[in-house]
């Protein structure tokens, strides 16, 4: 079949849209429906297992972090599933695991009685919200440069980061409110709806053919992305300092509006990514990340140094619009390194290092924290961002060769 006539059978509305924000923002709403469902419990689940289950803190903690492990080891396998079987399946797979992490939600809530049995029924809910945010986040994400064509990966990859922090900045406050106000089960309710309605609209929506080709081994595929992952990983601490402390670094200084630095950092990046996602084509991928590191380390050391919560705010801010563009930038570079039709594999690995990052990072700040107090995290992130930036600049040099 001639290239044009194949990509007018799945994807008709290519010569009139192909790569227009309106075409994108029809696959990147699958990642929005998948951390929407992710945010929803967020701030529900750690007090309900501790304060009304009355388990420990730790198995509070692990409700939420098993679902990272679970997103975490799953990367690959929903890199593959993208490059051999189909964007298109591994995302109607993933809202398959996440409709049933609703369903498994709701009831923890209707035997929340039977404290073993609820217990036992969230961690299965979380175990498929794991998995199916590998399968749908990667898959949406393939499915959308596939569509949109090459030359709009970073405008896909960027778009799926605003919709993946917006989703979640709304998914957490609404879920502590229909909590509030219906109780836990109702999370799962529409959780189910949102995900199942979702899964249909995917099933009837026009897929993507496979590039076909000999599919690199995984190893091969680990090292060509790992420097590019590193760098992200070193990147992402920012975020997960930011997250993780910046409540009980204000507390520490008996300041007020925490809050406000993470909605700072979420404006910013959302603005970051409106305002110049065009700049990575236009300039590359590796100077747009050194730029964005560099933006980000002028936020570490306002925090750093910051008396007040004004100068905090503005550190949030600069490390918001620093971080904005850290993912598509470098991710454009990494991509490039494996044939097409291992993209989604490349994909899945590289997503996976920021994974590493949120995970590592807060016990290990915590540790730095133990020994020189709340300032030393910001000297820590400010330390891997340097470092990210002389990996950047040996890949950009590597590339130049």
């Amino acid at each position: 079949m001639p290239e044009a006539a194949l990509d007018a059978k799945f994807n008709p509305d290519s010569s009139a849209t192909r790569g227009s924000t309106r075409h994108i923002i029809g696959f990147v709403y699958f990642t929005f429906i998948c951390y929407l469902s992710i945010g929803l419990p967020l701030a529900v689940l750690p007090p309900y297992v501790h304060l009304r289950m009355g388990y420990s803190e730790v198995l509070a903690g692990l409700v939420i972090s098993i679902q990272y492990v679970a997103t975490l080891v799953s990367r690959p396998w929903a890199g593959r599933i993208s490059d051999r079987s189909g964007a298109k399946i591994s995302v109607i797979w993933g809202l398959v695991l996440q409709t049933s992490s609703g369903v498994l939600l709701l009831a923890a809530a209707l035997v929340s009685q039977i404290h073993l049995l609820s217990f036992i029924a969230l961690i299965a809910s979380r175990l498929a919200l794991g998995l199916g945010e590998s399968l749908v986040s990667t898959g949406s994400t393939l499915w959308g440069i596939t569509s949109a064509g090459q030359e709009s990966t970073a405008k896909v990859i960027s778009f799926n980061g605003i919709s993946t922090y917006g989703a979640m900045a709304l998914g957490a406050p609404l879920g502590v409110i229909m909590d509030q106000h219906w109780g836990m089960g109702s999370l799962g309710i529409f959780t189910t709806v949102i995900c199942g309605a979702s899964l249909v609209l995917a099933m009837r929506k026009s897929g993507v053919p496979v590039t076909h080709g000999e599919h690199m081994p995984f190893r091969d595929v680990l090292f060509r992305v790992f420097p590019h992952g590193m760098g992200l990983a070193l990147a992402g601490a920012t975020y997960a300092v930011l997250a993780t402390f910046i409540t009980l670094f204000y507390a520490s200084r008996h300041w007020d509006g925490a809050a406000l630095c993470l909605t700072s950092f979420g404006v910013f990046f959302i603005l970051g990514r409106l305002l110049f996602i065009e700049t990575i084509n236009r300039f590359g991928g590796y100077p747009v990340a050194l730029a964005c590191l560099a933006t980000q380390s002028v936020g570490m050391i306002l925090l750093l140094f910051a008396n007040g919560p004004w100068m905090a705010l503005s550190g949030a801010g600069f490390c918001g619009m620093g971080f904005s563009l850290v993912f598509p930038s470098i991710g454009v570079e990494a991509v490039k390194r494996v044939p097409e039709h291992n993209r989604g594999t490349a994909l899945g690995v590289y997503t996976a290092f920021a994974d590493v990052s949120f995970f590592l990072v807060g016990p290990t700040a915590g540790a730095i924290i133990g020994w020189w107090g709340y300032p030393s995290v910001f000297l820590f992130a400010l330390l891997c961002i340097l470092v990210a930036i002389g990996i950047v600049l040996v890949l950009r040099r590597a590339k130049q060769d």
